[in-house]
C-alpha cells in the first residue's frame, strides 16, 4: 500500500517528493517565494510541491549571477517573518497582527500589522517609493545608526543604505516593524515604526 510518486521525479534520488508532499502549505509557499517563484498566493498544494521539487532538483540558486545582489527577493530574514518579544514588548505590538508571509493580507482595513519578514518590508517600503536610510550622526561603530526610510522628501540628515546593511542592523538590533498597509479610510498609509522588544528605543 506504499504511495508511489509515479513519474513526477524520475531522476531525482536525493529529493524525496513524500517528504515534500507532508510539509505545511504556508512552508512550501514561503519556500517557492523565496527562490523568486511567482504567483504562488494562488497556487495550489500539488503546484507548489512541483515547484519545490523543481527547486531541490537543481534550478535552486540559478536566478541570477554573482552573490550579493540587492535585487530581486531577500527572503524572510532569520526568524522566517515571526516577531521577536522580550521584557519591553509594547502593548502595540501585541494587538497588532502578525505577517509572516508577503502573501497574508490585513484583516482589515486600517490594522497594525507587524513582521521581520525581509521581503514583507522591502515590498512595503519599495510600494511606496522608499529606499533604506540611516539617520546621520546616530552611528554606532561600524553599525548603522537610526533606521528609517526615505521616501524622496528631501530630508538633509538621511543617508541612503544598501537592503543588505540595513536589514543586518536591523537583524542585529533584533527589531520589529510595525506598519499599516492602509489607512482606515482605505488610502496607502506610509506609517511604520521600528521597535526593539529588549529596550525602549530602537
Amino acid at each position: 500500500m506504499a504511495e508511489k510518486a509515479g513519474n513526477q521525479t524520475p531522476d531525482t534520488p536525493e529529493v524525496s517528493e513524500t517528504e515534500i508532499r507532508e510539509t505545511k502549505v504556508d512552508d512550501l509557499r514561503r519556500e517557492a517565494k523565496d527562490a523568486g517563484v511567482t504567483g504562488t498566493s494562488s497556487m495550489k498544494k500539488d503546484e507548489l510541491v512541483d515547484e519545490v521539487t523543481r527547486i531541490r532538483t537543481g534550478s535552486e540558486g540559478s536566478s541570477g549571477g554573482g552573490g550579493g545582489a540587492d535585487e530581486g527577493d531577500v527572503g524572510a530574514g532569520p526568524d522566517g517573518g515571526r516577531l521577536r518579544t522580550g521584557e519591553e514588548t509594547s502593548r502595540s505590538l501585541k494587538y497588532s497582527q502578525e505577517v509572516t508571509s508577503p502573501d497574508e493580507e490585513p484583516e482589515r482595513e486600517g490594522r497594525s500589522l507587524a513582521t521581520t519578514h525581509h521581503e514583507v518590508i522591502k515590498q512595503w517600503a519599495e510600494e511606496r517609493g522608499g529606499t533604506p536610510a540611516t539617520v546621520e550622526g546616530t552611528e554606532h561603530g561600524d553599525h548603522l545608526g537610526v533606521l528609517r526610510f526615505d521616501f524622496g522628501g528631501g530630508s538633509d540628515n538621511l543617508r541612503q543604505v544598501s537592503w543588505d546593511e540595513w536589514f543586518r542592523t536591523f537583524d542585529d538590533r533584533r527589531l520589529n516593524f510595525i506598519y499599516q498597509e492602509q489607512r482606515s479610510d482605505g488610502n496607502q498609509s506610509n506609517f511604520f515604526r521600528l521597535e526593539s522588544p529588549d529596550r525602549e528605543d530602537a
